[in-house]
């Protein structure tokens, strides 16, 4: 993929030497012409082809981080080993009949 995205930057700076070379072309127009034909399009090539891998790397991240923070929390068999009430602090209020 990188080997196409290189020759297409090498073909679009032809076109801007090419353009900027010519009797009635101008440097002006020949930056336009590398910016908008070459460095635009395979940005943007290169930008939507690399999600997927981001996506991955993201999730692998992720799971490291989640790995990580369970090995530094205390292993429990009991359920209530949290230190947590296991219900309301205030009991509820009855209604009188």
């Amino acid at each position: 993929m990188i080997l196409i995205a290189i020759g297409w930057i090498y073909v679009a700076l032809m076109m801007a030497v090419a353009e900027a070379s010519s009797p009635v072309g101008s440097v002006l127009g020949a930056i336009i012409t590398f910016v908008l034909y070459g460095v635009g399009p395979v940005a943007l090539l290169l930008y939507i082809l690399g999600t997927p891998a981001r996506k991955r790397l993201r999730k692998q991240r992720e799971a490291e981080e989640l790995a990580a923070w369970q090995a530094q929390q205390p292993a429990s068999d009991a359920p209530d080993a949290g230190g947590q009430p296991t219900a309301d602090a205030v009991a509820p209020v009855r209604k009188e009949p």
